[in-house]
């Protein structure tokens, strides 16, 4: 329905800002990360929309983010079911889109749960096993390469996976990965050693 909407920031808060544009004011609701981001009351904002239509009372509502990627995750997150917009949205506004990846690619659903208020273990769980298939599809962060994740057959790749997913190439996290001992979380920790 809408790919954006720019115009002058007239109010935010911790859920939603309200932008005007063209005579009419829209409640964008949000994350806290792009809330922090979209600027000052009274300068011009754009926010990449996404329209949430609640099927249980035909309500939609305005989700804006700052960035295309954070946009493409919490859709993402919204495919996973039994998670709605809000939890997708506290979920993005305590966690980067690339800590989520990471968390994804390695399985750690203690990590999401434990930093995302309203998502209880077996969510966080459920989130993981839906989407650590389909995550490798999805452009994580603003390289104008897209970095792609390679189907994970052994511990090796979801650790390579991992710290594709943190900006290093490929070529530099094999490096870093030359031996790594133990398991996947063990392993990204000796490769971002290696890395600094």
């Amino acid at each position: 329905m809408f790919e954006y909407i720019s115009g002058k920031l007239i109010q935010k808060n911790d859920n939603y800002a309200v932008v005007e544009c063209n005579g009419i004011g829209y409640r964008i609701y949000s994350t806290l990360t792009s809330l922090a981001n979209v600027g000052e009351v009274g300068e011009t904002v754009k926010l990449y929309i996404y329209v949430h239509i609640n099927t249980n009372s035909d309500i939609f509502s305005l989700y804006g983010f700052t960035t295309q990627e954070e946009r493409k995750t919490f859709e993402m997150i919204l495919g996973v079911s039994g998670v709605g917009a809000k939890t997708a949205a506290a979920l993005l506004s305590h966690i980067s889109t690339s800590k989520f990846a990471l968390c994804v690619v390695t399985g750690d659903s203690k990590y999401l749960s434990s930093n995302t208020p309203g998502l209880g273990p077996k969510g966080a769980q459920r989130i993981i096993l839906e989407l650590k298939d389909k995550f490798k599809n999805v452009e994580i962060d603003n390289k104008d390469v897209e970095e792609q994740f390679s189907p994970v057959t052994s511990e090796g790749d979801e650790a390579l996976s991992a710290l594709v997913v943190l900006g290093y190439s490929s070529a530099e996290a094999e490096k870093a990965l030359k031996g790594a001992s133990g398991y996947v979380e063990d392993r990204i920790k000796y490769a971002l050693k290696n890395l600094m």
